[in-house]
């Protein structure tokens, strides 16, 4: 049986000693304050010298829970954690829980660094961004965990249904995290294929090797590394939006130099990016929303599904008519990029 532990923020197996308990709090959060320094340095070094969309989140992840994963088993055992009942299960929590700090870390540095960035391009206070910033970490820590928890019960995640009854091919993909678990359990169970991993990091290196004799050497091709990364672990869903988009992407920008130079590209490209950030924020919002309604229908006996107005024989035809709405869209974001500037 599990108990809580309040001081530590952890959940330790029934009969650990405090003195044992408080071992672990300590390690934990000097592992999370040392690699949450270098974290946070690398982060913001990316995030102003290139961008949030150049900040290596996923590895600092895997490394992260690699680095927990292996300190934690020593500490399990030489405690013999793994002997009591839960003790895998607390050392997979106490881990992923220690990773979670460090990604938050990660996470705010990137985020602070590029607004801070972009408020000396455009002239802002600074101090005025600090408080800014600061609000922005206590509101965020307030609503993301409530909304975390809605998702779950509207939709649930890849091995982790609220419900039994559920589709297991609606629960919502989390890759990232999915790796995450699935390495820290390996290391726990003494089941992880370490070959695996040094595959990847050599892969890895010659992949950066690659993509810098491409740019030195022609004038247009690259090889990023973030992309084959991406296209290994990501599911086939998440992968052809992003493909579908780069093609598109590829013959608009050369349209757009086309007809109006590298004034018009860039342009183009705010509007693109305009269009496209409300089509992710507003996805996000009615899908929240959605998982609201959703909550409240099951919570009061109702249906999982309350909005549905076809049965689920209607599956192809839904599957066709998104079809035909995702390509309308298609069409409306390349009228949108290739449009005139209002004055």
């Amino acid at each position: 049986m599990l108990r809580g532990v309040c001081g530590g923020a952890i959940v330790s197996p029934e009969g650990l000693p405090l003195a044992q308990v408080l071992t672990f709090v300590v390690i934990g959060v000097g592992v999370a304050v040392l690699m949450g320094f270098f974290v946070a340095a690398a982060c913001a070094y990316m995030a102003g010298l290139v961008g949030t969309s150049s900040s290596p989140i996923s590895g600092i992840g895997i490394l992260g829970v690699i680095v927990d994963s292996l300190v934690m088993y020593a500490l399990c055992n030489s405690f013999g954690i793994f002997s009591l009942p839960g003790g895998e299960k607390f050392a997979t929590a106490t881990a992923i829980f220690t990773t979670s700090i460090i990604m938050a870390i990660a996470c705010i540095s990137n985020d602070n660094m590029q607004d801070l960035k972009t408020g000396y391009m455009v002239g802002a206070t600074p101090w005025r961004q600090q408080v800014a910033l600061l609000i922005g970490c206590v509101v965020g820590a307030l609503v993301i965990a409530p909304v975390l928890n809605l998702l779950y019960e509207a939709y649930g995640f890849p091995g982790a249904l609220p419900r039994p009854d559920m589709d297991p091919s609606q629960a919502l993909a989390a890759p990232q995290a999915a790796l995450m678990t699935t390495i820290a359990t390996g290391i726990f169970s003494s089941q992880l294929a370490w070959e695996y991993i040094f595959m990847g990091m050599g892969l890895g290196v010659v992949l950066v090797l690659v993509d810098q004799l491409l740019k030195r050497s022609t004038k247009n091709l690259c090889l990023p590394p973030l992309a084959v990364g991406m296209g290994i672990y990501l599911p086939p869903s998440v992968q052809t939006p992003l493909v579908i988009g780069a093609v598109l992407g590829y013959f608009l920008n050369k349209k757009l130099r086309k007809n109006g130079g590298e004034q018009g590209e860039a342009d183009g490209k705010r509007r693109g990016t305009l269009f496209a950030s409300g089509l992710i924020v507003g996805e996000s919002i009615i899908g929240v929303l959605l998982a609201g309604v959703i909550v409240l229908s099951v919570s009061s006996g109702g249906s999982d599904s309350p909005l549905a107005l076809v049965n689920k024989d209607f599956a192809d035809t839904a599957e066709w008519l998104g079809l035909i709405v995702f390509v309308a869209t298609l069409g409306i974001f390349s009228k949108v990029v290739l449009g005139k500037n209002k004055k």
